[in-house]
């Protein structure tokens, strides 16, 4: 499993890691308006999902902003970003902050996303930093668990790999 770190102490992940090549395995999160959502929603898509603890914290902010700008340059992509964030905290991060490009979902009812992934962090019960991107057919063209959760992820690779699933 990935070695993981959160502020410099080690932490455990729970679940499968996820490698490229691997088969997507299907999830069900909240949307914002307290539906269910599954990878199956996605089907025949790219989907480009960032993972971050908590929406309204530094980094986590910054990379759900940054993925939000670059959604509009990208087409045939779908951006989610998963957290463990209530919906309604997401509904209102998303309107302060003007993101509206990205559909933001809630793993935070049965964790099942960061558990089918191995994102999801035992000592706080909150997702680490991740990118997962998905091909149209729902194989795993790129992973990226960030080793220091308190760091950014490899924007440029992630869109790298986006653009070039299909």
């Amino acid at each position: 499993m990935v070695k993981i770190t959160f502020n410099k102490e080690p932490v455990t992940l729970v679940g499968t890691e996820i490698n490229v090549g691997n088969q997507a395995p299907d999830f069900t999160v909240l949307s914002n308006d307290l539906e269910e959502v599954s990878l199956r929603d996605y089907k025949g898509k790219v989907k480009l999902v960032s993972v971050v603890p908590s929406i309204d914290t530094g980094v986590c902010s910054e990379q759900t902003k940054r993925f939000n700008e670059e959604a509009d340059k990208i087409d045939n992509v779908n951006i989610l970003t998963i957290s463990m964030d209530l919906p309604f905290a997401q509904t209102r991060w998303c309107a302060a902050n003007g993101v509206k490009n990205i559909a933001t979902l809630s793993d935070h009812r049965s964790a099942d996303f960061g558990e089918k992934y191995g994102a999801l962090i035992k000592e706080l019960r909150l997702l680490t930093r991740a990118i997962f991107v998905i091909d149209s057919n729902d194989k795993v063209a790129y992973v990226e668990y960030v080793r220091e959760v308190t760091d950014h992820p490899d924007y440029d690779q992630a869109l790298e790999a986006a653009k070039n699933a299909t």
